[in-house]
């Protein structure tokens, strides 16, 4: 009777997982494996898959310098996006930790709120601020300013991933400022400690992991964006998720857009893997 009560608790979680492991292993690890397999497809004239196993399409990948620099632009360009999104968000989130009531729930609900709106519509939002007769540029012109292009160019898909992902930011920033104790600024401050030195040697190292995760959060969703950079770049700069898009809808060659979609997979696996590294070095 022992034994059977102490198992029954491993048999219930297991009847309880188990759904999920058939829907993860249904809508996420099935399509990998055949995303993989179709990288290794040989690619036919108009559109066609051909049935005869080849590598031609990573020694493209690997061969071909065009694919390289796509590459070194996606991740600069995230890298990029995710350092500016860390930079705007953390003051938001430090003022959002410090406030208390009503205020902090009412500016929680206004920062999160973008994400109720779809990336689309705040795209073309951006489209209408950043172009050459938009919001920015007729304000700078009242001043007598020239402003730069702004649209169709690296700058322009910067500015609109970093507002649109921002919120992911913020939300990761704020589960590591939860970690903050008050008693331990206020006995640094006791102890003549002026808020530099609080923020630099309290502050900062208790919401690391929460900084490693926004990181982790942006970058991952700045690499895989198509949508924004397609409008805000107008086909002029060179993603990885433009070009998988445009492998896969215009020249019809779904082996290549397959074994750059494992490309991104890789970069997502050496994402995840720095962030974990970083958690292991902070538990320490």
């Amino acid at each position: 009777m022992s034994q059977s009560r102490s198992s029954s608790p491993v048999s219930l979680t297991t009847a309880f997982l188990l759904p999920i492991i058939i829907i993860n292993a249904i809508g996420f690890i099935l399509p990998i494996v055949n995303l993989a397999k179709l990288s290794f497809a040989q690619a036919l004239v108009g559109g066609g898959i051909g049935e005869a196993f080849t590598i031609d399409n990573w020694a493209s990948l690997i061969g071909d310098s065009y694919y390289g620099r796509i590459l070194l632009n996606s991740v600069l360009v995230s890298l990029a996006i995710t350092l500016l999104a860390l930079l705007c968000s953390y003051p938001i989130a430090f003022f959002l930790h410090r406030t208390e009531g009503r205020l902090r729930t009412m500016l929680t609900v206004l920062v999160i709120s973008p994400l109720l709106t779809s990336a689309v519509v705040r795209t073309y939002g951006w489209v209408a601020i950043l172009s050459d007769t938009g919001l920015i540029p007729s304000l700078l012109g009242r001043f007598g300013v020239q402003a730069p292009p702004m649209m169709f160019n690296t700058t322009g898909v910067i500015v609109g991933l970093t507002e649109i992902l921002m919120p992911y930011m913020i939300l990761a920033l704020l589960a590591g400022f939860g970690r903050l104790d008050s008693n331990l600024e206020d006995a640094a401050r006791s102890l003549g400690a002026s808020e530099v030195r609080v923020f630099r040697r309290i502050i900062l190292p208790l919401t690391l992991p929460g900084i490693a995760l926004g990181c982790l959060l942006v970058f991952v969703l700045a690499i895989s964006s198509f949508i924004t950079p397609k409008l805000l770049g107008g086909g002029r700069v060179f993603l990885l998720a433009t070009e998988i898009y445009d492998q896969a809808m215009v020249t019809l060659n779904w082996p290549l857009a397959a074994t750059l979609s494992m490309l991104v997979l890789v970069v997502f696996g050496v994402a995840v893997a720095l962030y974990a590294r970083i958690l292991r070095q902070l538990s320490f």
